[in-house]
Parts: structure tokens; C-alpha cells; sequence
């Protein structure tokens, strides 16, 4: 599963964010995630509806 790469890469986007507030940080334009954490987070959100299916009363 790539649970802990979503970790991660949420780790790393969240320490960008408060890095970013600083009063003397430069402003830096948003710009698009990378396809690699698209599917990350497509296949971690896929897994969790396949888990609810799979636990949830018939």
C-alpha cells in the first residue's frame, strides 16, 4: 500500500505551507501537483472505499 509515501509527501507539503508563512518568505506561485501524488492519492482513496465495501453490514 503507499500509505506511508502519502505520509510523507503530506509531511512535506504541510512543512512547505508553514514555511511559507513566515513574514519574510518569498511569495511562490501554486503550482500543480505532480502526477506521482495524484495517483497516490487516487489509489489510497480507492483502497479505503474498497476497505468500507468490504467491512460495511450487508
Amino acid at each position: 500500500m503507499n500509505f506511508p509515501v502519502a505520509l510523507v509527501t503530506a509531511v512535506a507539503a504541510t512543512r512547505d505551507n508553514i514555511g511559507s508563512a513566515r513574514p519574510d518568505a518569498p511569495v511562490v506561485a501554486h503550482t500543480e501537483r505532480p502526477r506521482r501524488t495524484r495517483t497516490i492519492r487516487a489509489g489510497v482513496a480507492r483502497s479505503l472505499i474498497r476497505a468500507a465495501h468490504v467491512i460495511s453490514p450487508a
